[in-house]
């Protein structure tokens, strides 16, 4: 039996899937509050993991662990990387790697993580092409297929937002997806990665995310339930 997993990153879209949730029971593990019950008819495990790479991953991991989950999304905000990626649009994972990670001295490739065969953590094929779809039921021809860049910075820096693009060559920019992604990919779990914009990751980034934060929370609770229900049937 299929049961997803969703890790969000903002309280507002947790609260709003909680919402719609059925047959509820909730439990605290390691600082964070688990919801398991049913989404448009799948069972699901829902799980608000906080801030950065470390908190990400301790979800994941225990979503895998604890609750037998079989599928992964993680849905939250981005800062666009990309030309074409205005504030509301949405970001399906390719892939997801890090923008922070560097062992160069040591020989290995910009962002790959010791011991792991790749640079970037490769979504579930299926599962791209479902939330794909869902997304465009809730913002049509808005919707870009490609990688996550991730790292522990909150990114309002022209500069800083030009080297995330040259190293990672990355649609958008966030705090958790990667950290998310390695960790089904080392339990062989299908995931994918769901980000709505909320801002240019420039100078304009502290003006522009509070005010498109809820907007951007809503559109990800949507499409996250559009997903729920295609996974079930298919």
């Amino acid at each position: 039996m299929k049961k997803l997993g969703i890790i969000g990153a903002m309280q507002l879209e947790v609260e709003t899937l909680l919402g719609v949730m059925e047959n509820k029971t909730a439990r605290e593990r390691a600082g964070s509050t688990f919801y398991e019950g049913i989404l448009e008819g799948l069972p699901v495990v829902v799980v608000q993991c906080g801030v950065g790479k470390v908190n990400a991953a301790l979800c994941a991991q225990i979503l895998c662990d604890c609750y037998g989950v079989t599928h992964l999304v993680n849905t939250g905000i981005a800062g666009s990387l990309c030309a074409d990626l205005d504030i509301g649009d949405l970001v399906v994972s390719r892939d997801a790697m890090y923008h922070d990670f560097d062992c160069g001295p040591f020989g290995y490739e910009y962002g790959k993580v010791p011991g792991m065969d790749t640079v970037a953590f490769p979504a579930n094929e299926t599962m791209i092409q479902l939330a794909f779809q869902a997304a465009e039921t809730v913002n049509p021809g808005h919707t870009k297929i490609g990688r996550v860049a991730s790292g522990d910075q909150f990114v309002a820096e022209k500069a800083l937002k030009e080297k995330i693009i040259a190293v990672t060559q990355g649609l958008c920019t966030e705090m958790e997806g990667a950290a998310i992604a390695q960790t089904a990919y080392r339990n062989k779990l299908p995931f994918v990665i769901l980000r709505a914009i909320s801002d240019k990751a420039d100078d304009s980034a502290e003006m522009d995310y509070p005010a498109f934060e809820r907007i951007a929370a809503h559109r990800c609770a949507q499409v996250t339930r559009s997903l729920a229900k295609a996974l079930k049937e298919a």
